[in-house]
């Protein structure tokens, strides 16, 4: 039923279907995490289960692809009170501006290096994969 509505939706009308789903996902994390598992955040909560979904094939990515891909290409908007809370609190960046833009550049350095490496294993995961099937696939 979800794959024949999603295929009739319009390209217009999938990217907001698509973040409406990401959406209820995150707040099905939410209420998960604030219940059961406090010490884990809503958002890496629902990134598991999207990724689960995915890996088990019981979300398709056509499902999310270009809800994901808005969400990513506007993802400045929601930095937006940050540069509020900069542009409100100027004395906060005068007195530990530094250790501010310090925190910033490192951690951004590590998310971009951690990110880099599950991409890499994550692909290389899949690529075996693959061989894996095709290898049985040639012995039956």
């Amino acid at each position: 039923m979800l794959t024949s509505l999603m295929s009739r939706l319009t390209p217009r009308a999938k990217t907001p279907v698509q973040v409406a789903m990401l959406s209820a996902v995150w707040l099905g994390a939410s209420v998960l995490s604030r219940l059961f598992l406090p010490a884990v955040p809503a958002g890496v909560l629902g990134m598991f289960l999207v990724l689960a979904a995915l890996w088990s094939g019981w979300l398709p990515l056509d499902w999310c692809r270009d809800g994901a891909r808005w969400l990513l290409a506007e993802m400045l908007l929601f930095f937006i009170p940050a540069v509020v809370a900069i542009v409100r609190f100027p004395e906060l960046v005068e007195s530990a501006g530094l250790r501010i833009f310090l925190v910033i550049v490192v951690s951004t350095a590590l998310v971009m290096a951690v990110t880099s490496l599950v991409v890499d294993r994550c692909y290389r995961f899949e690529l075996m994969m693959k061989r894996r099937i095709r290898r049985g696939l040639k012995h039956a």
